[in-house]
């Protein structure tokens, strides 16, 4: 067990209880370190598996140079019956510590994703999303016999169908220019000053995950103080995204020379502040506020006339919280739709009131009392 040297951060609820070994490297077998870990303690699970790749001759360029490709030998299997025994022995000891509402990612290339998919079905994962890493920069196919291979597959899933993970919808929506996030993403692979060295110069990992990919997976899953593991912690992008974002992190690593590189890298690394680490709050989690309430505390005045943002349509406000447009009358939501002759609307962002010479969407007076109501609630 090795400590990174992180600086103190704000402690999941309950940590203390369960001893976890947060902010760790465990040294040795990933399975055994799973199923020595308390169950139901993690909150997500990060893996980055060997792909038995089934490389039988090494890799050359067309200049007869040689590609520095993976052979190492814990990327070696000798059969994929072997492979999936070990797939699904990790992974059920990786179901075992996740909290009830906890969730996985793996990620894989077409040589064992398939069967890695396959596995965590079986085994009562369920599956929420498959997820395209696009590589803005891949290496060629130097053989010219097949496609380059220009992706890798991710797959989200939570620990079972009655799960509830976390997904932070508006912090992703806010950070893709107000636009829902796809599941296909594009990031260059790992190069340049990101790229670990050794003193010869040479790659520390050949499969280094770039941080951006891990900065979006646990941006996107998880909240500040989570804890995330990560079985094949290799030089340790997991953690290093973790301390960065205010997550703890455990990391299982059984090779050295990740394991020091790991270290130095982790230790360097200064965490966002902590008002920085927020993320934005759903609005299905925020307090309801009924449309009456703003009557009630005077914030908008029986008679009022709203209009939609083009005024193109206009409705009066009655003492009961109901509009009325010419024959049709009902909740802000039900009139929005009525004039609109659609089936529903959002009565909040649809209908503004006049404040001063603008027009403003009623979901600003909400915000209002819902903001009111938190300084209540501290």
């Amino acid at each position: 067990m090795l400590r990174t040297g992180s600086a103190a951060r704000k402690r999941a609820p309950g940590l203390e209880e369960s001893h976890l070994p947060i902010d760790t490297i465990l040294v040795g077998d990933c399975i055994a370190h799973m199923n020595a870990l308390p169950e139901a303690s993690v909150d997500l699970i990060f893996a980055d598996p060997p792909y038995n790749l089934q490389l039988e001759e090494g890799l050359t360029r067309p200049d007869q140079s040689k590609v520095d490709a993976v052979d190492d030998e814990w990327d070696k299997f000798e059969s994929f019956a072997h492979y999936d025994t070990f797939t699904r022995a990790w992974m059920t000891a990786a179901r075992r510590i996740l909290k009830p509402n906890g969730a996985i990612w793996v990620i894989g290339s077409y040589h064992n994703i398939f069967r890695v998919g396959a596995a965590l079905q079986d085994l009562g994962f369920w599956m929420l999303n498959d997820v395209v890493w696009r590589k803005a920069n891949p290496m060629p196919n130097f053989r010219g016999t097949r496609f380059t291979n220009a992706h890798e597959t991710l797959i989200w899933a939570s620990r079972s169908q009655k799960s509830r993970p976390t997904f932070n919808y508006e912090a992703l929506k806010l950070s893709n220019d107000d636009t829902q996030m796809r599941s296909d993403w594009l990031f260059p692979i790992c190069t340049g000053g990101e790229r670990l060295k050794d003193a010869n110069d040479e790659k520390v990992h050949p499969t280094q995950k770039p941080e951006a990919l891990l900065y979006r997976v646990l941006m996107a899953t998880t909240k500040p103080g989570d804890v995330v593991l990560d079985p094949f912690f290799g030089t340790g992008t997991t953690g290093a995204v973790a301390k960065k974002l205010g997550r703890h992190f455990i990391g299982i690593e059984r090779e050295n020379a990740y394991i020091n590189a790991a270290l130095k890298r982790i230790a360097a690394i200064k965490p966002h502040d902590l008002a920085a680490i927020e993320t934005t709050v759903p609005k299905r989690s925020a307090p309801r506020v009924p449309f009456g309430s703003l009557i009630e505390q005077g914030l908008i005045a029986p008679g009022t006339k709203l209009f939609d943002a083009g005024r193109r349509y206009s409705a009066v406000v009655r003492v009961d919280g109901s509009l009325v447009s010419d024959d049709k009358s009902g909740s802000i939501h039900r009139v929005g739709a009525l004039v609109q002759g659609f089936e529903a609307c959002n009565g909040w962002t649809f209908w503004h009131y006049e404040d001063g010479s603008k027009l403003a969407p009623l979901d600003t007076l909400r915000e209002r009392i819902r903001a009111s109501l938190d300084k209540l609630s501290a």
